[in-house]
């Protein structure tokens, strides 16, 4: 598996967050969030034209 490098003040605050979530570790933590970042991502390119437009509609940001 893969390792990745953070901050110590980072990784304090990530395993805090853990613990209070219920995740079993820092890493399973981690992934969960960097999963959901990823799929969230891939959702808003996914967009085509028109939801783009009907979305802004919504938000009141055109008319």
């Amino acid at each position: 598996m893969a390792k990745i490098k953070i901050d110590d003040a980072l990784f304090a605050k990530v395993k805090n967050l853990a613990e209070k979530a219920g995740y079993s570790s820092a890493d399973e933590f981690v992934s969960h969030m960097l999963e959901r970042e990823i799929n969230y991502a891939g959702e808003e390119q996914a967009l085509d034209d028109a939801e783009v437009l009907e979305r802004l509609k919504g938000l009141g940001y055109i008319s």
